[in-house]
């Protein structure tokens, strides 16, 4: 989840799975894909950030183990 501010500065948190495109025109505006719209503070260059950490978090904690050790390839059978 990504967290982006309303207009009247109330915080909420988005899926940013869902998002089908963002526009800015002045306002950035999250179109889901459900047709939902959000109007949001944060400009396009910013969303597009959040989610680009969002992702590199997800892909960081799937290369970790339950050891908090990066897994290790499996052994080669021989």
């Amino acid at each position: 989840m990504i967290v982006v501010t309303r207009l009247n500065g109330t915080r909420f948190a988005v899926n940013p799975d869902l998002i089908e495109r963002i526009q800015e025109h002045p306002d950035t505006v999250l179109l889901m894909i459900n047709g939902a719209r959000y109007v949001v503070l944060e400009s396009m260059d910013d969303v597009i950030g959040l989610i680009a950490d969002f992702r590199a978090r997800v892909v960081a904690g799937a290369s970790t183990s339950a050891s908090g050790l990066p897994d290790e390839p499996p052994p080669r059978m021989v």
